[in-house]
């Protein structure tokens, strides 16, 4: 009897080792997320280092509030170089990109929006014992005391470790645009495979080796290519570029695909061409859905909307109808939202699969007031209007919520959490968390935005949605403060709390050589050779933050700034 108990006793604990190890199996190989960033288009900046005057990549305007004054106008501006500008109305998703529309010309845009789509489960039909605790040992789902300590320890020492600049003081032997040579502030930071993409505002994209910390490419491959958007591809392993040509006048958009592969040899020009059939000029866009894993394009030529599969970019349905003035898409669906009537506005959702109808209706409206968003998350339907009640609205039951216009501000910014069911708005530098039941969830304690009006490209939601990471004022308690150095804070989403902060008098940069002066920089120490390459202060580098992004398989942050340079964050 002792002798089988002492045999159960032994199977038990070496399955658990055996779960144990599947877990950190997992761990290892999970893929980083990835963070889509739009610029939303407000008043002119100051200008760059290189001189130039650009549109800012911060603040967002609803199209209510646009130039032409009109719900969903389509005001236009001037700006030195008609280069396109990022819009809204896009999505960070769970565990890589959502949506990401990018439009040929400048143009009000309806909110800045982010979502994340549901992680798989496991079935519930799991009822004994040992299924219960394998699940619990290897579930995606962690302890929430476990998840706050690991994040505390996972960013109690990080520091400033690795510096790369963009720029190339010689030019870039293929540029014959003299802007292209001259430094700007990153506005979009990718990573994959151990390969950090840096795009900066001038158009320059650039690939940095996280393994030798050199720069591997520029991934202009022609001399007149301005770059104003990436994005990661998880499905093929790709990372597909959006440019505008001076060939062309910058008047239209061209996609781009190349293996990360291919790039990691420095072979940028191994790629091809996308939807070269598709006339992406203004007000035309594409956009990227990672959640559906479709591209949708908008051709204003003909007024056509065309739905394509990101895996093998075959075209699957396309829709013509000249009274569609925006489409917001959803894990498995499309809003579809029509010209807008005195009294309604009228919508249907649809398939993302197949552009079936599911439902077509008539919201109503408050008469000659602006529609400031509608968004639709799953089968939650968001409405607001000029100073008007939030409406949250199911469309199955149709049941309706009303949040007073007191409580719920219209915010410059969302990000949707499809795995808690929240949803966090940005407004006047501070974040907040809702449900879909109209009540505030969680206010942060300690995570003031360095920007007044939500840029999304200083900030960045985990795969699991417990984690906000943002570019932050060092002092909360004096909003207007005049430092120059920032902080980057971590904190939790479901309880508010500051689990770390990265600021000037906290971080230290890389340890000094431990070795005798006498080395005079000819020391092959680690330290000292990573010491060399970085020239900036911790407080410089935490300076004037224009990007940011973490990989959560290295568990790094990399933030971009003004001048060009990439900064690399690690414990």
């Amino acid at each position: 009897m002792g002798n089988s108990n002492n045999s159960r006793f032994l199977s038990f604990s070496s399955f658990l080792l055996l779960a144990i190890g599947v877990n950190l199996i997992l761990a290892t190989n999970y893929v980083p997320t990835d963070k889509i960033l739009l610029n939303c288009g407000g008043p002119p900046d100051s200008n760059d280092p290189d001189g130039q005057k650009w549109t800012t990549d911060i603040g967002s305007k609803f199209a209510s509030s646009g130039d032409g004054g009109g719900w969903l106008s389509s005001g236009s501006r001037v700006i030195q170089y008609p280069f396109l500008e990022k819009e809204s109305c896009i999505s960070v998703l769970c565990f890589k990109m959502d949506g990401r529309r990018i439009t040929a010309s400048p143009r009000p845009c309806s909110g800045r929006r982010v979502v994340a789509k549901k992680r798989r489960r496991c079935s519930d039909g799991l009822v004994n014992c040992v299924k219960k605790l394998l699940r619990r040992e290897i579930s995606s789902k962690r302890n929430r005391t476990f998840c706050m300590s690991d994040a505390q320890e996972r960013f109690r020492n990080i520091c400033l470790q690795e510096e790369y600049d963009t720029h190339d003081p010689k030019g870039h032997c293929s540029m014959m645009l003299s802007f292209l040579k001259k430094r700007s502030k990153i506005i979009e930071i990718v990573a994959a495979h151990d390969i950090v993409f840096a795009l900066a505002q001038s158009g320059v994209c650039a690939a940095f080796s996280r393994e030798t910390n050199k720069r591997i490419c520029f991934l202009n491959v022609t001399p007149d290519e301005v770059i104003r958007s990436l994005f990661y591809n998880k499905n093929n392993d790709s990372l597909i570029t959006v440019s505008v040509y001076a060939s062309d006048h910058f008047s239209s958009l061209k996609c781009r695909t190349t293996g990360i592969e291919y790039i990691r040899r420095g072979k940028p020009d191994a790629g091809f061409p996308l939807f070269e059939s598709e006339s992406l000029k203004w007000p035309g866009f594409v956009e990227f859905d990672d959640v559906n894993g479709k591209v949708l394009t908008y051709s204003a030529q003909d007024s056509i909307y065309k739905v394509f599969d990101l895996k093998n970019y075959t075209m699957l349905y396309s829709i013509s109808d000249k009274n569609v003035q925006e489409i917001k898409i959803s894990p498995g669906i499309m809003l579809l939202i029509f010209t807008k009537a005195p009294s309604h506005v009228p919508l249907k959702i649809l398939s993302i699969e197949d552009g079936t109808v599911l439902k077509s209706f008539n919201h109503l409206l408050h008469r000659n007031k602006k529609v400031d968003f509608i968004e639709q998350f799953n089968e939650k339907l968001l409405v607001k209007q000029d100073n008007e009640n939030l409406q949250i609205l199911d469309v199955r039951t149709s049941e309706l919520i009303e949040v007073s216009r007191t409580e719920f501000m219209t915010p410059s910014a969302f990000i949707f959490l499809y795995e808690n069911q929240l949803f966090l708005t940005f407004r006047n530098r501070t974040v907040a968390v809702w449900n879909f039941r109209g009540e505030l969830v969680t206010s942060f304690e300690d995570h003031l935005l360095w920007h007044p009006d939500c840029n999304t490209n200083n900030i960045y939601i985990t795969s699991d949605q417990d984690l906000i990471i943002s570019y932050c004022k060092a002092d909360s308690e004096d909003p207007l403060s005049e430092e120059n150095a920032g902080s980057i804070n971590i904190s939790n989403i479901l309880t508010g709390k500051c689990l770390a902060k990265i600021k000037a008098n906290s971080s230290s940069p890389l340890d000094d050589c431990s070795c005798s002066a006498s080395c005079r920089g000819k020391c092959n120490s680690r330290k000292c050779i990573q010491a060399s390459r970085i020239r900036s202060t911790v407080t410089e580098a935490l300076e004037d933050i224009t990007a940011l992004f973490y990989d959560e398989d290295r568990n790094e942050i990399y933030t971009g700034n003004r001048l060009g340079l990439v900064h690399v964050w690690r414990n």
